[in-house]
């Protein structure tokens, strides 16, 4: 049996100079009044669906038909690391650059990697209305949006009409995810965010489902109008998506976190009180019947989420 085929880098060194001063960062300009969209890629350097998507884009659009499209690859750091034999290296250097957005953070003395490129693509992140911020995952899964819990977001996550999950979630106790940064979690204003998870990281589909995700967002706000079919084949949207409201976030907090058995992306656990797995000498168990499992994560460590909890709310 042939061997599967890995997703693989792509050279993003055409993209460094960019038009804003701030490098791997573009902004398209329509010449007209209308909203301000950015594209996000690379928060995670392992994470290379983004890449290839924002390749795409800057290969496939020109002018928007009206406001501004920026175009923005965030660890490159990390992504420069990148080796096939050891993918988890490559997340990130110093810090997880998808837990650094908040004031505290970012105006804070700490000092990394991660924090120094954060602190450089902030002014253009200030000027978003409306950010998709592209990702992969570790473990085999379907494609999933995180909308945060704002009802905009879950009504944007629909106008994309892919993929089948939207999750309703707070974040991370260790952290300030880009989603959750500033005007985009507050109640008092229009700015927007998604977090796709676009498969299994090594997965070639989930670039595919990168470019998809980043069109369908694009043409949802009325910025572009709809590619040829032979450039580019866009996926079916669904004929329904499932909101799932997290309830329950994991937190490890030892050296000692396994799961029980091989659990998976939006497996239901019938019956609460069911033990998942153990962290150190403390069992996890699902908080009530018919729970969904959300993004349960192997490689976590002390400090960071290895499983979400969560209801179906609609369907």
């Amino acid at each position: 049996m042939p061997a599967r085929s890995k997703l693989t880098p792509v050279d993003l060194s055409r993209w460094r100079n960019g038009n804003n001063g701030i490098d791997f960062t573009t902004t398209l300009e329509s010449g007209r009044a209308g909203p301000h969209a950015m594209i996000m890629a690379l928060i995670h350097g392992n994470e290379l669906c983004g890449a290839h998507a924002i390749t795409f884009l800057h290969e496939h659009l020109t002018q928007p038909v009206k406001g501004r499209i920026s175009l923005a690859l965030g660890n490159i750091a990390a992504y420069r690391r990148f080796e096939s034999k050891n993918i988890g290296a490559s997340r990130y250097l110093d810090e997880d650059m998808n837990r650094v957005w908040s004031g505290d953070r970012l105006e804070g003395p700490s000092n990394s990697v991660e924090l120094r490129r954060a602190r450089e693509l902030r002014p253009l992140v200030d000027k978003v209305d409306f950010l998709l911020d592209l990702h992969a995952m570790e473990n085999t899964g379907p494609p999933l949006i995180l909308s945060g819990p704002l009802d905009r977001s879950v009504e944007l996550a629909r106008w994309l009409g892919t993929p089948q999950f939207i999750v309703q979630d707070a974040g991370h106790a260790n952290g300030t995810r880009l989603r959750d940064y500033s005007n985009f979690s507050s109640n008092d204003h229009h700015h927007t965010a998604l977090l796709i998870e676009c498969g299994q990281r090594e997965d070639p589909e989930s670039a595919r489902v990168a470019i998809d995700a980043s069109l369908k967002f694009l043409l949802s706000l009325d910025l572009i109008r709809p590619l040829p079919s032979p450039v580019f084949q866009p996926l079916q949207p669904m004929s329904s998506q499932d909101t799932i409201q997290v309830t329950d976030a994991v937190t490890v907090d030892t050296d000692a976190f396994s799961f029980l058995t091989d659990v998976e992306g939006f497996q239901v656990i019938d019956r609460a009180g069911t033990v998942i797995a153990r962290d150190g000498d403390r069992p996890i168990m699902t908080p009530y019947d018919s729970c969904v499992l959300v993004m349960p994560s192997r490689e976590a460590k002390r400090g960071q989420t290895a499983v979400r909890f969560g209801h179906v709310v609609t369907g």
